[in-house]
């Protein structure tokens, strides 16, 4: 039986781990936390805020040599739910990452927003009557 998410997941780019570190830390608020050595040895980064946990892992070359072609997902993403909607929007803004609203959820203000490797991430709180 199904008990939780226990995390989510994003990929990165080799290198990408300070840029990384300024979104999802100084941006969205979120505290860095260790990695066990063995994971960290392959490079990325987990963040967490109260029960929310994502994981920046770096996408490696392929097998056998050439560079790493690293594409974001566009559509896949993690839906985050925040509170003070209006205020985080603002602070994302603020740190220099784009705020796209879209009103299309019944019952719920969101807007969308990308690391500064690609990756989507939605913000939605519900609206109480």
């Amino acid at each position: 039986m199904l008990a939780a998410v226990d995390h989510v997941q994003l990929a990165a780019p080799p290198g990408s781990e300070d840029a990384l570190r300024a979104y999802y830390g100084d941006a969205l608020g979120m505290t860095e936390v260790a990695k066990p050595p063995v994971l960290a040895a392959r490079g990325g980064c987990w963040f967490e805020a109260g029960a929310v946990r994502l994981h920046l892992g770096v996408e490696q070359a392929p097998a056998g040599g050439g560079e790493c072609h690293f594409r974001p997902a566009k559509k896949a993403h993690p839906g985050l739910r925040v509170t003070g909607i209006d205020a985080y929007a603002a602070r994302l803004a603020a740190h220099g990452a784009a705020v796209t609203w879209d009103d299309d959820l019944p019952g719920h203000r969101r807007f969308y927003s990308e690391d500064p490797v690609g990756n989507r991430l939605e913000f939605l709180e519900p609206v109480t009557a």
